[in-house]
């Protein structure tokens, strides 16, 4: 009875069915590629049989040959044609494949309680691009491979009979030998692939905490850590090439090995020199013939060696991949006629971990159209509750209402909410690009109407414009400007409920002023929670709650 190992269950179990889930998005291109390597057949016996009459003709004369000599070099041609078209469908299987698994797993990690650390973002990075070699050429190859040596181990025994027994036998030790090979490959490539993702996430966590690094002066100690992780893996990819190594060696002695017996045969044969007798009597023709082909029949099963180290990527790729939290279904939006009202019914939040509930029993009215502001100190709970709407806080008891809609039932409202809230996301390119992330289909004139409408106006004729280039830190913006840019993609996006969290804080008396003009422009005709620690906010709004 085979012992399987913890991961080698989790890969039957887990990675293979998500690589077969993910398959069916690209089964169309996949299964083109497999179809052109697979028509590679003809074409390697149109090659085959031109050459082979070609050069019995010649024995004739120069003028019978050309014919066949044209087919020859019409299969040369049109195979050529057919490995650029299964190079190209395979490659845009796994392009489609990536950007399935890549738009998954962005979704996942953008879920509720979803990891945030390093090894989820070398999982999402590294482990997308290692399916690339799976389904671009080891699928392919796998389809092809299953048919194609017996299609020409047919073809050859058209020629020749005992030529093709001596394929079909020394294919065996050949398939034997690449089934030790991958077996000895799995482990090693299994190890390169999480070598690989801890020097990853080591260097992406320790990039993520450098100020803290310098300021307790471990330079030295952090640069021997990544040095360390570098070596480990520097050391496991020198295993998997010399398991490549050898088994390519391994492969390549029995393909040798086969040629070699075809072709004594052969040779014998024709000079009816055989020691032991024959059922067949070769020819010249019938002998090129089968010569030609000897060394296509290995062909697909060197190209599925070649690639059998994608596939241990993709399945160790696959596993962390797999692991993600299933990302919940996006929100449709509600097609409100008009601002809802807003209802928290005996609400209660308690994040996962044992910890005491932020909320239970709470009940909240939000009047439709008007603006409700939530007080109270830091940790009550107001941050918290706008995150129910968008869906990243769970709703652990009763129920929150938006018009007849149920949270419990759509799971977030975040398709008709507008957000604006401490740190507004930045992205490195323009003002506009970031203005347009509200609505990508806004023209140049609604972007720059709303940023003057949130009070950009400064900026806007200080720094050029829309076109004013903004980096992901967001340079040269002040703590106020970043807000007012939050609150211009809330007034460029037509949402009838709004969320601010904290809209105004850190700023002096005068910059508070101007934000909270620009939060009523914001508001008009919206249903607005605002949560805040701003007496003069909550003095504009109708409704005022402390939490």
């Amino acid at each position: 009875m085979t012992v399987r190992t913890p991961v080698e269950t989790e890969i039957l179990t887990l990675a293979r069915p998500w690589l077969r889930s993910l398959n069916r998005t690209t089964s169309a291109f996949s299964r083109a590629a497999a179809a052109w390597r697979l028509a590679d057949v003809v074409g390697a016996a149109g090659f085959a049989a031109g050459l082979a009459f070609g050069i019995d003709a010649l024995t004739r004369s120069l003028a019978e040959a050309l014919p066949f000599l044209a087919l020859a070099l019409v299969s040369a041609l049109a195979r050529g044609f057919l490995a650029a078209k299964a190079t190209r469908a395979g490659a845009e299987a796994a392009a489609r494949a990536k950007a399935h698994a890549r738009r998954q797993a962005a979704a996942s990690l953008l879920a509720p309680g979803a990891p945030r650390g390093g090894a989820a973002v070398t999982a999402v990075m590294e482990g997308v691009e290692a399916l690339d070699g799976h389904f671009s050429r080891f699928a392919p190859a796998r389809s092809a491979s299953a048919v194609a040596p017996l299609l020409l181990i047919g073809l050859t025994a058209i020629a020749s009979p005992v030529c093709a027994g001596i394929q079909l036998f020394t294919l065996l030790p050949f398939i034997a030998a690449m089934a030790l090979a991958g077996m000895a490959a799995a482990d090693a490539s299994r190890r390169q692939f999480l070598a690989l993702e801890r020097l990853s996430t080591l260097f992406l966590d320790r990039v993520r905490t450098l100020p803290v690094v310098l300021a307790f002066q471990a330079e030295s100690r952090v640069t021997a850590g990544l040095a360390g992780a570098a070596h480990d893996l520097s050391r496991r990819t020198q295993a998997v090439l010399r398991v490549a190594f050898f088994s390519s060696a391994a492969l390549e002695f029995f393909a040798a090995l086969s040629v070699a017996l075809a072709a004594v045969y052969c040779g014998f044969n024709l000079l009816r020199l055989l020691p032991f007798p024959v059922p067949e009597t070769l020819d010249l023709k019938r002998a090129f013939f089968a010569l030609a082909l000897a060394p296509e029949v290995y062909a697909p099963m060197r190209r599925l060696a070649a690639a059998y180290h994608d596939r241990q990527a993709a399945e160790t790729a696959a596993l962390a991949l797999a692991r993600l939290p299933v990302p919940a279904p996006a929100a449709a939006p509600l097609a409100l006629p008009s601002a809802p009202q807003i209802r928290f019914e005996g609400v209660g939040v308690t994040y996962p971990g044992g910890e005491a509930a932020v909320f239970d029993g709470l009940a909240l009215v939000a009047p439709a159209g008007k603006i409700t502001a939530l007080l109270g100190p830091s940790g009550c709970g107001k941050t918290t509750l706008l995150n129910l709407l968008t869906g990243l806080a769970p709703l652990t008891a009763g129920e929150v209402r938006v018009g007849e809609a149920r949270l419990s039932e759509a799971g977030a409202f975040a398709a008709d909410l507008a957000w604006a809230g401490q740190s507004p996301l930045l992205l490195a390119g323009t003002l506009a690009d970031n203005l347009a992330l509200a609505r990508p289909d806004a023209s140049r004139d609604d972007l720059e109407t709303a940023a003057r409408r949130a009070g950009l106006s400064d900026l806007l004729d200080r720094r050029g414009g829309l076109d004013a280039p903004l980096d992901e830190r967001g340079g040269g913006l002040s703590g106020g400007e970043r807000r007012r840019l939050g609150i211009a993609r809330a007034l460029l996006k037509p949402a009838p409920i709004l969320l601010l969290d904290e809209p105004t804080a850190d700023l002096d008396a005068q910059a508070e002023a101007a934000m909270i003009a620009a939060i009523r422009q914001a508001a008009a005709g919206r249903t607005t929670l605002i949560a805040t620690h701003s007496e003069a906010l909550a003095a504009v709004a109708d409704q005022v709650v402390r939490l």
